[in-house]
């Protein structure tokens, strides 16, 4: 059994791609402030729209269902992941009251942090006017909004033996399928298995490789973030580590410091790191780096770390070709020991 673990790194330039509320019309950028420093960020719930909305035209999607008024609205995806990849991989919470038939929940398989800019970055506010088809001497409508270049940085894991893995018994809302759906995945050909202590059912091995394979290939070509009218940008990782590691720990969460105000790529903690974890390891540490994210910072990372390369603990290259390699080892078989869970 294996964890996929690591960080992802987007590059914002002049950007604005997720939105806080907005005050007296200006349309602000998420931010945090740690002591005195501010910090802008983008949500997880941001990246993970900006996934789904990535996956291939002819990949369906869950559909959501809304209802209630007011204060008492509901809006909740169909809750299949049999059917539907993101109900799979991202989790969901059905909670129909008095109806115990449709009432589940689902874990996401694919965890993501919030993406906080590693260095400090104070953003700026810009401003335009609206004055198109007034007359002569009306005054325009003035809005602002806010925007700013950063590095930003978030942990990510893939709990790869639970994907196609659904739990049909436990307590209170951990079943991911209640009874009637239940019957219906297992008569479609899921098996049942024992997972984690669950009766659980289990798609087949083949949809379970297409559907990690599909989720590698989308990190690798995802669109999306507000503001694209004005600050369109790439928003494909320029950093991504990823490593199989047997226990789900992550260790490589401090691979990226400040120094001089910038973000640094510190290839000691990444070296420490991988001869601290090389017993838990279960394959080479994959470093997707494109080319001229932080300047000369990677020349100096290939060379510091020739070594770990030289020995095959260590891949680097850019994040489209090295994710399309292990994407579709994945589903040639060669890493179908990472699907099975220890406890099976």
């Amino acid at each position: 059994m294996s964890y996929l673990v690591g960080k992802i790194v987007l590059d914002v330039v002049a950007g604005a791609p997720n939105n806080g509320l907005s005050e007296d019309n200006v349309a602000r950028v998420k931010q945090m402030r740690i002591g005195r420093a501010v910090h802008p960020y983008i949500s997880a719930q941001a990246v993970r729209r900006w996934l789904r909305d990535s996956l291939p035209a002819s990949e369906p999607v869950s559909p959501v269902v809304r209802s209630g008024t007011g204060q008492k609205q509901q809006a909740y995806t169909h809750g299949r992941p049999d059917r539907y990849i993101d109900d799979d991989l991202f989790g969901y919470m059905v909670a129909v009251k008095g109806d115990k038939a449709k009432t589940c929940q689902r874990d996401t398989v694919f965890a993501t942090g919030t993406f906080v800019s590693v260095a400090p970055r104070r953003p700026e506010r810009d401003f335009g006017t609206m004055s198109r088809g007034f007359g002569a001497g009306e005054n325009p409508v003035i809005h602002g909004h806010e925007f700013y270049s950063a590095e930003l940085a978030a942990d990510v894991l893939l709990d790869m033996p639970r994907i196609g893995v659904f739990e049909i018994d436990g307590t209170g809302l951990k079943v991911a399928l209640p009874g009637p759906t239940a019957a219906e995945v297992e008569a479609d050909g899921a098996e049942p298995v024992v997972f984690r202590g669950s009766s659980a059912l289990r798609l087949d091995m083949e949809e379970r490789r297409r559907r990690a394979a599909l989720l590698l290939h989308t990190l690798t070509a995802v669109r999306g973030g507000a503001k694209r009218s004005m600050h369109y940008g790439d928003r494909t990782p320029a950093l991504i580590l990823l490593a199989p590691v047997k226990g789900g720990i992550n260790p490589f969460t401090r691979i990226l410091g400040v120094r001089n105000d910038q973000t640094q790529f510190d290839a000691d903690v990444l070296r420490a790191e991988i001869e601290a974890w090389g017993d838990e390891l279960d394959g080479p540490v994959l470093l997707g780096w494109s080319p001229g994210f932080l300047g000369a910072q990677r020349e100096k990372a290939e060379t510091a770390l020739a070594d770990l390369v030289s020995a095959g603990r260590l891949l680097i290259g850019h994040p489209r070709t090295l994710l399309g390699r292990l994407a579709n080892d994945i589903e040639d078989g060669a890493r179908d020991s990472w699907f099975e869970d220890a406890k099976e």
